[in-house]
């Protein structure tokens, strides 16, 4: 007869709440896989396209928090999540250093690049030029000319701009902006009167403004202004008239070009601008000298020239006495002469 088998107790084996678990961490696992995927995808990964055209223009004012940034980059189909935006700006240090201007980002642009373009401030380029020996009415008109630019502007004094080239933003004060190319002159003439001969017969640095100008009008050859700089400046020395034909014209159309040549009426009529009529200096400069002008009437060469007229060729020649200026205005004579019997050629 065989043994009675013992009886066990039958070993519980319910793992349901297990298993339960485990599809929960295997789905939470997928999940944020897919979310970091759609992340990485949507802040790297082609941006929105432009509604219109192969750009969108975006005005950042100043002042704006990285979360109004946020809002007007998705209201205009920049970026494509408002909430990754600030994330990656707020991750990655770039929400202190974001930049107000105007910018154009490309349709399709991704965000990542987006968020570079800000931060380095990429901005629009406007620009504003004002050429060599444009007087202060001129530079100002093209001031008020300029479409990205608002408010009112007066024209400031003479010879009191830098010329140059200035880049501008949309919605910029033009007064603001006109202050800006006056703080660039006064900054350069006081770096040049710091360094200037200690020869020149110049009082104050208005004076080199006023010389400047006359030097700038006087040439469009950039060679020439410090031979053309020392001319008059030996001229004030031996207390001779300046003699510029530019003075005339200021005088009679404030700088604006006369269309045509001198008359011989204008050039003894006296006013306060000719120096065919008055000793020294005009009373103000007649135009805005550029750096290379102030800076040749502040440390011209070393000359005994006293005179210069027209080659011929746009520039001139030059001499030390009376002899040989007349031989050399009688050449420019000659040369106007044969031109106008050619037809002007």
């Amino acid at each position: 007869m065989s043994p009675r088998p013992r009886w066990r107790r039958p070993v519980r084996t319910d793992q349901g709440p297990l298993r339960m678990a485990g599809r929960v961490l295997l789905a939470l696992f997928v999940f944020a896989i897919v979310a970091g995927g759609w992340v990485v995808w949507t802040y790297r990964g082609p941006g929105p396209a432009a509604r219109q055209g192969a750009v969108t223009t975006v005005i950042l004012p100043r002042g704006a928090s990285v979360g109004e940034i946020a809002r007007d980059l998705k209201a205009a189909d920049v970026i494509g999540s408002r909430e990754i935006f600030l994330l990656a700006a707020k991750l990655g240090g770039a929400a202190r250093h974001l930049k107000a201007g105007e910018y154009e980002f490309r349709s399709g642009q991704p965000m990542a690049q987006v968020l570079s373009d800000i931060e380095q401030g990429k901005m629009v380029k406007h620009f504003v030029a004002v050429p060599e020996g444009w007087t202060s009415d001129m530079a100002t008109d093209a001031v008020r000319a300029a479409p990205v630019l608002t408010g009112v502007v007066e024209a400031p004094p003479e010879g009191s701009i830098l010329p140059d080239s200035y880049q501008v933003q949309r919605g910029e004060d033009r007064a603001e902006v006109v202050q800006k190319m006056r703080a660039a002159r006064d900054k350069l003439l006081a770096e040049l009167w710091a360094g200037r001969a200690p020869d020149v017969p110049l009082q104050t640095p208005e004076q080199a403004v006023i010389l400047a100008s006359l030097v700038e009008k006087e040439t469009g050859v950039p060679a020439e202004r410090p031979r053309i700089a020392a001319v008059f400046e030996n001229r004030l020395r031996a207390g001779v008239k300046l003699e510029s034909d530019p003075t005339i014209i200021y005088g009679i159309t404030k700088g604006r070009p006369l269309g045509r040549g001198i008359t011989m009426k204008e050039l003894v009529t006296a006013t306060p601008y000719n120096t065919y009529r008055i000793a020294g200096l005009p009373p103000t400069p007649i135009a805005n000298p550029g750096r290379a002008a102030l800076a040749a009437v502040l440390n011209p060469p070393k000359s005994d020239e006293l005179f210069f007229v027209a080659d011929g060729t746009g520039g001139h020649v030059f001499a030390s006495t009376y002899e040989q200026h007349a031989a050399n205005v009688a050449r420019w004579r000659a040369i106007e002469r044969a031109r106008a019997a050619g037809g002007g050629k």
